[in-house]
């Protein structure tokens, strides 16, 4: 399914305008024109620099009058969707009206987190979360084998329609939200049947992720061993499905977008490696180091990959700056702490010993377990207004029609990840510490 070519645009970085930048040198020169400077902290402070030129009324959705700049604010930039400005969001034309209705009080089941910051989303186009619903199981059952029956109920208590629809609003067709729902449930069944939950163990956990990865990153070996490796590649449920959700998004992206992905599972799967050995020595880390793994075993492969779902490429030059790099991981950091909150006592009902923030402060800092979660809020805000600086800074600096389009996908991401999680009553409670 080949990406739709989004729409030419313009940089105040440049003097020419280039499409994404995609020449080596323009992208360059764009990188080395964004004078990016750490935060000093406090609340963001509003562009000094012009807007850069919007792009054409007619590649904008519904009107040129609701399309973003960089003079609208920072803010609007960085918190995402919400409410009737969820419309700004997308520069490509969707293939069916956005819901326009407000959502009504209450609409969200779950409650969030009390003190944890965050900004509350409306709730995702029931019309996309269906029919991506309806096609991620199609896929899951018909195309991959991934489930045995008796595993139904859990996969739709999931609700990965609901997840991804709400992390990507700027997505402009459900094929290009397909791409991040078939990863995330590949993720997932890694995670589930290699680590955790369905026969995972941390018991040779390794040899199951190498081979696994050879699913997201084939082998060139000779001609003999070929076949061999290809048969492989459909022996259990995880590699079918990194398999195929791989070959959907190798399709769509380019390949630097794809060999981006490739580097961020490879850092997923370092964070599992290191989770496993420590629980093979029954260790508990100490909270930096906790922090650490959680910096690989965490949620980065699904937001630097907006782009790819959003139908763009943010040039390689750009994404790979060290200032990019560094908003990526605290969001990564940020909603991986999420998890943690959240799926807190469910893994406390689950048995044995599951490390999250809160047991390994706990167990590091001699708090008890209320003060020990009380204060695992406290690092997720920290993180939070880290990435909000970081990336405000970012923004400021360098005005790039894609870059500003980059940050709004990631943080639309983080929005869409707390949402899901405080939503999804399935799976998650929280645990009676107020």
């Amino acid at each position: 399914m080949p990406a739709p070519e989004p729409p030419p645009s313009q940089s105040s970085c440049l003097p020419e305008a280039v499409s994404h930048f995609r020449a080596g040198p323009l992208a360059s020169a764009a990188a080395r024109a964004c004078d990016v400077k750490a935060p000093t902290g406090g609340p963001p402070r509003k562009p000094s620099t012009p807007a850069p030129p919007a792009p054409s009324p007619a590649t904008l959705a519904p009107s040129a009058a609701e399309a973003p700049t960089a003079g609208a604010g920072l803010e609007r930039i960085l918190r995402g969707p919400s409410g009737l400005g969820t419309a700004s969001l997308r520069l490509i034309p969707r293939e069916e009206p956005p819901t326009r209705s407000a959502p009504s009080a209450g609409a969200a089941a779950g409650t969030p987190v009390p003190g944890l910051y965050h900004h509350p989303v409306p709730e995702p186009d029931p019309v996309r979360v269906e029919e991506v619903g309806r096609r991620i199981k199609s896929w899951a059952v018909d195309e991959v084998n991934l489930y045995p029956e008796d595993w139904e109920e859990e996969f739709d208590g999931f609700s990965v329609g609901r997840y991804m629809v709400g992390c990507h609003p700027d997505a402009p067709t459900v094929d290009h939200l397909m791409l991040a729902t078939r990863l995330m449930v590949a993720e997932n069944a890694v995670d589930d049947c290699y680590c955790e939950d369905h026969g995972g163990s941390p018991v040779g956990l390794g040899e199951r992720l190498l081979l696994a990865h050879t699913a997201l990153d084939p082998l060139y070996t000779t001609q003999e061993y070929q076949p061999k490796w290809a048969k492989s590649l459909h022996a259990d449920a995880p590699r079918r499905a990194y398999r195929s959700a791989m070959e959907y998004f190798a399709r769509a992206a380019s390949p630097s977008q794809a060999d981006r992905l490739r580097h961020d599972m490879a850092r997923l799967h370092m964070g599992y490696l290191a989770e496993a050995a420590w629980a093979q020595l029954d260790h508990v880390p100490e909270v930096w180091e906790y922090l650490a793994m959680r910096q690989f075993n965490n949620f980065r492969p699904c937001p630097t990959i907006t782009d790819t779902v959003g139908g763009y490429e943010l040039p390689a030059d750009l994404h790979a700056r060290k200032e990019m790099q560094k908003v990526i991981a605290l969001a990564g950091n940020a909603t991986t702490i999420v998890n943690d909150l959240y799926s807190y006592t469910k893994e406390l009902d689950a048995p044995g010993q599951h490390l999250n923030l809160p047991v390994v402060i706990a167990e590091r800092e001699g708090l008890s377990e209320q003060d020990a979660y009380l204060k695992s809020v406290e690092v997720h805000n920290d993180l939070m207004h880290d990435f909000e600086n970081h990336a405000a800074a970012l923004a400021e600096a360098c005005p790039v029609p894609d870059v500003q389009r980059f940050l709004r996908g990631v943080a639309a991401w983080v929005d869409g990840n707390h949402h899901w999680h405080r939503s999804n009553t399935y799976r998650y409670s929280l645990p009676d510490f107020w």
